[in-house]
């Protein structure tokens, strides 16, 4: 089953509903109102009541008549989707709504002009209708209606005509003027002005010349309360002069060679139109090679042999005369190469080629050169020419320097040889090229184009009808290049000699007038000139007094439908402008507001037509001196509605088919039904029978099937039900054709209306879609509001599919729109078109908005915030909020401020202190009711520090910790941070950093090291951050050994070797090797690399060298990647053999790097890597040696990473126990004992036998020249026992230094540096270096030789 409903017009005569025109009907002149009703084609017109440029710059207007003007329009639109809701949709839907029909009577003329009328009377001045009783009646200075054009050219076999015409009350009289001299037409017979006209007519029958008449004319036309002026009129007389006579040469050229034929046709006004033809009167075929110019000279961009086989003949033909005048044809003599004219050769992809014809680059014939420049006015057209030669022919191609050309505007003639751009504007001035190219090169022509402007108007002055006393003003604004000036007259005389006028300003453009009279009627001109023209306007000012009058007939007749909308018109005149008024059957206050509404043009809308509308509206206009009214009666009827509709059918064959179609109507409108089959009127033969309820069809054949409409029309309205006729042959016996049809979801629902309007709530009624065989079970309703969201539906209620009509609950000052959803078990429909909108009044808001918060975004402010209320709990306009805010507890008076959005920043706020906090919703209509308190509070800052931080040590093993809140936590505590570490002397271990509750204030930690002491680091964190923190160490124990007082000198750069610490072992004391002094590289700072990782999340551990308790952790945190191109984070984990070599980058994939490291012995070596290569390990490394290392760019070394310093471990871990304990350290050094003490008694023997003992090959202090024994080698002992070796020194004290190593142990050792070797022995402790540069670092030169015992001994 299908149907389709929709309320439309009758076609017949009659009355007609109000609110619903076709626009299709007023756009062709054509009213849908019969006689004796009012026309609202004007209304409904969209373009009646949308304003003009001048009415937005006119005085008075508001912006309130702009949106009544929008209004308006879009009930135009909703009517017009009614419209378009009325065709025919496919088989199987169900569809029905509103469509009004329109009557095709002519209105009176009247009602156009008072209509116009009222709406040009907004404007702020008054427009004179035109009715032609009110045209008589009114006096009004001379307007001119019609006059010839600036340059009238005429031709010489006519007369002379030269037009102007005017209006005014009285009619005007005219004269006129030539050269700016007065032209007494009686003086010559020849000219005549027609009768009622200001029209010149000059006669040549009885003869004369009518050059003689050449000249500037201008028109006068004058009543008794002004004088209007015509334009300047150039009168000049069509030219054709002859051809001159010349014979003309032959013209020889070469083939190839570029050839222009002049044409110089003779001076003509206006210009000649140019043509080429032969002497035989046959068109000279043009193309790109062959082409005539704007000039009319004929351009061959190269000469072919076949170009001689006709001549060229240059035609002017001209317009006036209608005459052609051939000019002598030119006659071609090409000279060839190949003289045999082979036509074959034309189509060949080589012509020239073939003919022997040289090719060459282009060159420009027309313009010459390469710049030009070109001048055109505004508005006119532009055309830019070039012509190129060339072999091959070159193509032509144009360009705009810095843009593009105009591609709505531009277009190209002449096979690309000219580019024509029309009605130029200010912006298409510029540079223009032209490239010619072929494939020997290219050439191009650069046209310089400057756009002038004659004066054009911007605001042309109107005509200005004032009221005695009002004020108003003349506008004469216009543009120009060069800009015009601007030249004011009154009755043709210029401004500044006419006699003074008070109430007259002139203020340059514009002419002001203030408190008019009667005796201020005058025609003003406004001429604005410059050097490429002129601009003329007459504008005159009339005063008028008309008391009110109707331009209506009385007792006006309008019949609508229900629940329809329409408009009441009452057009009036008078001045000054009267004030309109609308009662209702006589009686009661001026109907404006609810459901009225009062336009300023006097017309009352009623937005839904309901019963109790009918009725007499009378409209009273008023204005001082005296008032006119004028009644509409307005009768309300029912809608046409089908309520029994005709359902889809299948029918077999040569049955009978039956279609209902049973109508409501109301009962005063004559009711018509008429059937449609396939859209088209059905025609209604022997086997059919229509009845008013339904229509039978007999003997039901195959021709029969189709769709077949029901059509219910009054005079008002119509409404349409569609079904769709299945017929069957005889063998098809159907079972359920419904059950065989697919399922779909529903067609959207339709015809949605609005009753029962009340304050808070509205009757949607709607018609169900076509369930599209699956049953609709729920209909959502939604809606739509024009002020928060407007374009956004939101979910009203659910109905279950059964219910097409429900109460909806609204809220206040909601401009509601409805629609309809239906659903069954495939899906949801469309939407249905909108509804119309219902506004609800307003009131005060019955809510406050919600999730009121305060939080402070900075220590010393509070941001309050809350969820803006939406367009359903604003209940009024202008909603806004009032925030209150005070100290907590302070029992201070509140602050208050009025804040449009969701949010406002209290400042100057102490740190962290509790706010009570309001928010109340307010509106035009009052206040919300009292909010609720909420407590916030100010921003945060850094806490001070915890008290009374206690660190206890009841025993070796553990380590108490307690500790107070802070004094001033400045916001909300989050915890707290223990930063500690161990230390022994100057030996510092592992930072832990454990992290607390903000509830804890206790902490045990448990020693893994009952020597080392431990300093405590503690702070608070709230949300901004860290703190101040307080630090504590644990007491120091008994058997702490002192640290010397001079601590050892410490390297540039350490590396700790210490391998990663595990979870279990994070709180044990840092291992580290000895830190190794290198040589420092110039200008490179040097790093500390801690290897070192964390154990876990909550502990971190960090490895640092070995330093002073009085300096900072030597660990350096990890560096942030910088912005432009770096390397760092470089580390280091070494073995005794190799490490391992790690770092960050910011280089692109693939990028290439360099390791570069340096020994101890300064042995430089390079490793190429790839960046994601890394870890990138070292090998043939040497146990025990520092190393410098550092990571660069292979594309540019200059990035570097900065220097890193590492030393391997030794080849056996130094593990060792107290040396003092070991058996073989007190073997080896029982062995040493005896040694010594037998090398001392042979000593003391041979010295007492007095022998020589011979040690110059031993020593190492050179004798010097005075020593006796220095020939022989020998050195003798001699028995002063205080006389001090040579070669050593006395100390200050007055002890024997030696200075150097005499012969020793030291002599016979390996030279070892003070550590076990790999045999493990240990000899370091009495050898010494004999390496002086060595000597003089730390090391110690006082210990005792073998001979200096021996002293000592003696």
């Amino acid at each position: 089953m299908r149907r389709l409903a929709a309320r439309g017009a009758a076609g017949d005569a009659g009355e007609v509903a109000a609110p619903a025109t076709d626009s299709t009907d007023c756009a062709q002149g054509r009213s849908p109102r019969p006689r004796r009703l009012i026309d609202l084609c004007a209304i409904w017109d969209p373009g009646a009541f949308l304003p003009a440029a001048s009415w937005k710059s006119a005085p008075g207007i508001t912006r309130r008549r702009l949106n009544e003007a929008e209004t308006l329009s879009s009930v135009r639109e909703a009517q017009l989707e009614r419209l378009e809701a009325a065709r025919p949709r496919r088989p199987g839907s169900r569809e029905r709504g509103p469509v009004l029909r329109m009557a095709r009577q002519q209105p009176p003329p009247w009602v156009h002009a008072a209509v116009l009328f009222c709406l040009l009377c907004l404007s702020g001045a008054i427009e004179i209708p035109m009715d032609p009783s009110i045209q008589n009646e009114l006096s009004q200075p001379p307007t001119i209606t019609k006059q010839s054009v600036k340059d009238h050219i005429v031709d010489p076999r006519d007369n002379i005509l030269i037009e102007c015409e005017a209006k005014g009350n009285p009619a005007p009289s005219f004269h006129w003027t030539r050269n700016s001299r007065y032209f007494n037409i009686a003086k010559d017979p020849r000219v005549s002005m027609r009768r009622r006209s200001g029209t010149l007519v000059i006669d040549f029958r009885s003869g004369g010349r009518p050059e003689e008449y050449e000249g500037e004319y201008q028109c006068f036309a004058r009543n008794k309360y002004g004088t209007a002026l015509s334009n300047r009129i150039r009168l000049q007389v069509s030219k054709s002069p002859l051809w001159p006579k010349e014979n003309l040469d032959p013209v020889v050229v070469q083939e190839g060679a570029p050839l222009t034929l002049q044409c110089n046709p003779p001076p003509g006004l206006p210009s000649p139109v140019i043509f080429w033809m032969s002497s035989s009167m046959e068109p000279i075929t043009q193309d790109k090679r062959v082409s005539q110019g704007h000039n009319g000279d004929l351009y061959f961009s190269n000469v072919m042999l076949q170009d001689m086989q006709t001549d060229y003949s240059c035609n002017a033909r001209f317009h006036f005369t209608h005459t052609i005048q051939q000019k002598n044809a030119f006659t071609l003599k090409v000279l060839t190469n190949n003289p045999y004219n082979d036509s074959s050769l034309r189509n060949h992809p080589d012509m020239y080629s073939a003919r022997g014809v040289a090719e060459r680059t282009p060159s420009f014939m027309y313009p010459q050169g390469t710049a030009s420049s070109q001048m055109v006015l505004r508005g006119m057209d532009l055309l830019l020419e070039c012509i190129a030669s060339g072999v091959p022919t070159p193509d032509i191609a144009w360009y705009k320097k810095g843009g593009d050309l105009p591609s709505d505007k531009a277009k190209f003639e002449n096979f690309n040889k000219a580019l024509r751009i029309t009605n130029v504007s200010e912006e298409d001035s510029g540079e223009y090229f032209c490239l010619a190219s072929n494939k020997m090169g290219s050439t191009r022509h650069t046209i310089s184009v400057r756009v002038k402007a004659a004066p054009y108007w911007l605001d042309e002055p109107k005509n200005l009808i004032l009221a005695p006393g009002e004020d108003g003003r003349l506008v004469c604004r216009a543009n120009g290049n060069p800009k015009p000036t601007v030249q004011w007259m009154i009755n043709g005389e210029p401004l500044q000699s006419a006699p003074p006028n008070p109430n007259r300003e002139v203020a340059g453009d514009t002419i002001i007038f203030r408190d008019t009279q009667i005796s201020s009627r005058a025609v003003y001109q406004c001429n604005t000139s410059n050097e490429h023209g002129y601009l003329l306007a007459n504008a005159f000012v009339s005063v008028l007094d008309v008391p009110p009058r109707m331009l209506s007939p009385r007792n006006q007749l309008i019949r609508v439908i229900l629940y329809n909308r329409t408009r009441l018109d009452c057009p009036f005149f008078g001045s000054p402008i009267p004030t309109l008024r609308w009662f209702k059957n006589g009686q009661g206050s001026n109907l404006d507001g609810g459901n009225y509404h009062v336009y300023e043009n006097g017309s009352l809308e009623i937005k839904m037509i309901r019963k109790e509308d009918q009725g007499i509206y009378t409209c009273v206009a008023t204005n001082i001196l005296g008032k006119a009214e004028n009644q509409v009666r307005l009768e309300v009827k029912d809608p046409t509605r089908i309520f029994r509709m005709p359902e889809d059918q299948v029918a077999k064959r040569g049955t009978t088919v039956q279609l209902e179609c049973r109508v409501k109507h109301d009962p005063s409108l004559k009711l018509t039904v008429s059937w449609l089959k396939d859209d088209e009127p059905l025609y209604i033969g022997n086997r059919m029978k229509k009845e008013d309820d339904s229509l039978t069809i007999f003997g039901v054949a195959e021709r029969d099937q189709g769709s077949y409409t029901c059509v219910a029309s009054t005079e008002l309205d119509q409404d349409l039900a569609k079904a769709y006729l299945t017929v069957l042959a005889d063998q098809a016996t159907p079972t359920n054709h419904l059950a065989a049809l697919p399922k779909g979801r529903p067609d959207r629902p339709r015809d949605l209306e609005l009753t029962d309007l009340a304050e808070r709530s509205v009757r949607l009624t709607w018609i169900p879609g076509d369930d599209n065989n699956s049953p609709i079970t729920d209909y959502v309703v939604q809606f739509e509001e024009d002020q928060f969201q407007p374009g956004v539906w939101h979910d009203h209620s659910k109905f279950p599919g059964s219910v097409n009509s429900a109460v909806l609950q609204l809220s206040p000052y909601v401009n509601y729109q409805f629609r309809v959803i239906a659903i069954n078990e495939v899906g949801s429909s469309h939407p249905s078109l909108p509804s119309e909108r219902y506004r609800t009044s307003g009131a005060p808001p019955e809510s406050n908005p919600a999730d009121v918060k305060g939080e402070g975004t900075r220590k010393n402010n509070m941001e309050i915030t809350w969820t803006p209320m939406n367009a359903t709990s604003a209940f009024g306009p202008n909603l806004r909020y009032i925030v209150k805010w005070r100290r907590r507890e302070t029992r201070e008076s509140w602050n208050n401020v009025t804040v449009w959005g969701s949010r406002y920043v209290v400042g100057q706020t102490p740190v962290y202190v509790p706010y009570e906090i309001r928010v109340q919703a307010e509106n035009d209509f009052g206040k919300g009711p009292e909010p609720d308190t909420v407590i916030g509070y100010s921003g945060e800052d850094l806490p001070s520090a915890p008290r009374r931080f206690r660190v206890r040590q009841p025993n070796l093993e553990t380590i108490n910790l307690e500790w107070d809140h802070p004094e001033h936590p400045n916001g909300i505590l989050i915890g707290y941070t223990l930063k500690y570490l161990a230390f022994n002397g100057t030996k510092l271990g592992k930072q832990i950093v454990e992290n607390f509750s903000p509830n804890q204030t206790k902490f045990t930690m448990q020693r893994a090291d009952p020597v080392s002491r431990y300093r405590f680091t503690l702070s608070a964190r709230t949300q901004v951050g860290s703190g101040e923190a307080v630090t504590e160490e644990s007491p120091a124990p008994p058997n702490e050994a002192t640290p010397t007082a001079a601590p050892p000198t410490w390297p540039p750069t350490t590396v700790g070797t210490t391998g990663a610490v595990s979870s279990t072992d994070a709180t044990a004391p840092a291992a580290t090797t000895e830190a190794t002094t290198v040589p420092t590289i110039p200008s490179v700072a040097p790093t500390t690399v801690a290897t070192t990782t964390a154990a876990t999340t909550t502990t971190t551990a960090a490895t640092t060298a070995e330093r002073p308790p009085t300096t900072a952790s030597g660990t350096k945190m990890p560096e942030s990647a910088p912005d432009r191109q770096s390397i760092w984070n470089v580390t280091v984990l070494p073995n005794s053999k190799w490490a391992n070599i790690t770092w960050k980058h910011n280089f692109g994939p693939g990028t290439d790097f360099v390791v570069e490291y340096i020994d101890s012995n300064h042995t430089k070596k390079t490793v190429p890597v790839k960046a994601q290569a890394q870890p990138i390990q070292l090998t043939d490394l040497y146990p025990g040696m520092t190393y410098t290392l550092r990571v660069y760019s292979r594309d540019n070394e200059g990035i570097s990473s900065t220097i890193i310093t590492f030393m391997t471990s030794t080849a056996y871990t130094n593990n060792q126990a107290d040396i003092a304990t070991q058996g073989w350290f007190i073997g080896l050094m029982c062995a040493i004992a005896l040694l010594v003490l037998i090398l001392l008694i042979v000593c003391f023997i041979k010295r007492s036998r007095g022998g020589k003992y011979p040690v110059r090959e031993k020593k190492d202090v050179p004798l010097g020249p005075e020593d006796p024994k220095e020939e022989d080698g020998s050195f003798d002992y001699s028995d002063e026992d205080n006389k001090p070796l040579q070669g050593s020194q006395t100390s200050l004290d007055g002890t024997i230094k030696q200075q150097e190593s005499d012969d020793s142990l030291v002599d016979y050792g390996e030279g070892g540096e003070g550590q076990f070797n790999e045999d493990g022995s240990f000899i370091g402790q009495y050898t010494v270096k004999k390496d002086k540069e060595e000597t003089e670092g730390n090391e110690s030169s006082e210990a005792t030789s073998p001979v200096n015992a021996i002293y000592s001994l003696a």
